[in-house]
């Protein structure tokens, strides 16, 4: 995480995570060894690639809604500013609950495609769409928010009360916060498809 400036530790990072969503949506209770690098970065580039097609429409509705309304102030005219204005309002309004869809539905995509091994799984709406109407995945898509404002607040006391020198330790803290954000999102999508579940033998019997 400190080298994720670097751009390719943050791809390997990505990648780790994506190998969390897989392993833990198959039911492994153990988490995936950090190895195998080159194939890390390669999970973590079509990882970046799913979530940066999913967020295509959602950036460009705010890129374009931006766009409008500083277009609309620049006319020198009240009533075009105050019609463009508005547009542009309510299309960052439209925006920011398309980032909302975007954030709930880029996970289970992520975990489709760790899962069965194949890019295209991510794109799989056929799956996708019962685990996105499941309660399951509905609660580890909120729990989230809860913990990264608990890692926030732990983060930012550690940093006061060492007066700036636990801010070492918060790259780890991150770390580990995401991980078990991506958990819970194996989990619940392993729950729903059944993935994970073991299987049963089956007994035949003599008559």
């Amino acid at each position: 995480m400190l080298g994720s400036f670097l751009i390719i530790p943050m791809f390997l990072l990505f990648g780790y995570l994506v190998r969390v969503l897989g392993a833990t949506a198959s039911g492994d209770p153990e988490p995936p060894a950090f190895d195998d690098w080159g194939g890390m970065a390669v999970d973590g580039v079509k990882g970046f690639v799913v979530t940066l097609v999913y967020g295509f429409v959602p950036f460009a509705l705010i890129a374009v809604s931006f766009g409008i309304g500083m277009g609309g102030a620049g006319t020198g005219n009240d009533a075009a500013a105050g019609i463009l204005g508005g547009i542009g309002a309510l299309g960052m309004l439209v925006s920011f609950v398309a980032l909302f869809v975007l954030y709930y539905l880029v996970p289970a995509a992520l975990t489709n495609m760790a899962v069965e091994g194949d890019f295209g799984a991510a794109f799989d709406f056929s799956r996708l769409k019962d685990i996105l109407l499941s309660v399951d995945y509905l609660v580890a898509w909120l729990i989230p928010f809860l913990i990264a404002f608990v890692a926030q607040a732990v983060t930012s006391l550690l940093v006061t009360v060492t007066f700036g020198l636990g801010f070492i330790l918060v790259p780890t803290i991150q770390f580990y916060t995401n991980v078990a954000v991506f958990y819970m999102f194996g989990r619940a999508f392993g729950k729903v498809t059944g993935v994970g579940a073991p299987q049963q033998s089956a007994t035949t019997g003599v008559a």
